[in-house]
C-alpha cells in the first residue's frame, strides 16, 4: 500500500512539472525586483505570496493541460502521468482544481490587482488549451503571454506597477519562450499532425520551424544589452545574460543544423537551463 501511495504522489509531483512551477513562483520574485529593489526587507509576506500565486496556478495550468493532451501524449510522450495510467483523468482535473483554489487565495490575499491579473491570466490559459492550441503559431503566442505574465504580476504584488525595465525583460521572454513554443512543434510533430494542430512544423515542416525558433530566440537576444546600455542594471547582469545568450545562439545553430525531432527535444528541454540564467541575470542585475 505504501509503495502504491509513494508512487501515486510521484505521479502528481511529475504532473505539475515542479521545475516550471519553480520557475514561474522565481520569476514573479523577479518582477517585484524590477518594480521596487527594497521588496526583500519591506514586502516579505507579499512576495511569498506572489511564489504562491505562481507556483500553483502553473502547477495547476499544467495538470489542465496534460488532461486535455492525454491523446496527444499517448503518441508524443506516453510515459507522461496520464497515457501511463498512473493518474487517471479525473484525478489530474481535481489535483488542478484544487492547485487553482489555492493559487487564486493567494492573489486575492495579495490585493485585488494581482487576483484580476492572475484571473485573466488563467483564462487564457484555459482558452489556449481548449482552442488556442489547435491554432498553432496563435497558441505558441498565448503560452508567452501566460509565462511573461509573473514579470508583470510581481510588480504589482508590490503595487509598483510595470516598469520600463520590466517591459524589456517581458519582450524578451515572450520573444525567447516563442521560441521554445515553435521548436516544442518540431518534438511534437507526429502527434500534432495526428491531431490536426496546426503548429509551424506540421504547416511548413521542421526546417521552416526551426529557422522561426531560430529568428526568435536571436530577436531576444538582440534585446538583452538594451537594460545594460540605458543604465537600468548593474554589472553582474552581464555574466549571467551573456550565459544565456551563448546558450540560444548554440541551441538555434543546432537546431538549423539538425531541425530533427529528437534534436529539437534536447534543445527544447535545455531551454530551461537558459531560461534559468536570464532569470538570475534580472534579479541580480536589479538588485546588485
Amino acid at each position: 500500500m505504501k509503495v502504491v501511495l509513494v508512487g501515486k504522489a510521484n505521479a502528481f509531483v511529475r504532473l505539475i512539472r515542479p521545475v516550471n512551477c519553480l520557475m514561474m513562483g522565481f520569476a514573479v520574485i523577479v518582477g517585484a525586483a524590477l518594480a521596487d529593489r527594497g521588496i526583500f526587507v519591506q514586502q516579505l509576506q507579499n512576495l511569498l505570496l506572489g511564489f504562491s500565486t505562481g507556483f500553483f496556478l502553473t502547477g495547476a495550468t499544467m495538470a489542465v493541460n496534460d488532461y486535455y493532451d492525454r491523446e496527444i501524449d499517448a503518441i508524443n510522450e506516453p510515459k507522461r502521468p496520464i497515457p501511463s495510467g498512473a493518474i487517471a483523468p479525473k484525478e489530474a482535473l481535481a489535483f488542478a482544481f484544487t492547485l487553482t483554489v489555492v493559487g487564486f487565495l493567494a492573489a486575492m490575499t495579495t490585493n485585488l490587482e494581482c487576483l484580476v491579473l492572475a484571473a485573466a491570466s488563467w483564462a487564457v490559459f484555459v482558452l489556449y488549451t481548449t482552442k488556442g492550441k489547435r491554432t498553432g503559431f496563435l497558441g505558441n503566442l498565448m503560452v508567452s503571454i501566460c509565462i511573461a505574465v509573473p514579470f508583470v504580476y510581481g510588480g504589482f504584488v508590490v503595487e509598483g506597477g510595470l516598469t520600463p525595465i520590466a517591459g524589456i525583460f517581458v519582450a524578451i521572454v515572450f520573444l525567447s519562450n516563442t521560441g521554445r513554443e515553435v521548436t516544442k512543434g518540431i518534438v511534437d510533430l507526429e502527434g500534432d499532425r495526428e491531431k490536426n494542430i496546426r503548429t509551424v512544423a506540421v504547416l511548413h515542416g521542421e526546417k521552416k520551424a526551426a529557422v522561426v525558433a531560430a529568428a526568435l530566440h536571436i530577436f531576444a537576444v538582440s534585446l538583452t544589452p538594451v537594460p545594460w546600455f540605458l543604465g537600468m542594471v548593474f554589472f553582474w547582469y552581464i555574466p549571467f545574460v551573456v550565459l544565456t545568450d551563448m546558450g540560444l545562439i548554440l541551441a538555434s545553430s543546432s537546431l538549423l543544423l539538425n531541425p530533427s525531432g529528437e534534436n529539437a527535444k534536447r534543445i527544447k528541454n535545455r531551454g530551461l537551463v537558459w531560461f534559468l540564467s536570464g532569470l538570475l541575470a534580472f534579479i541580480t542585475g536589479v538588485i546588485g
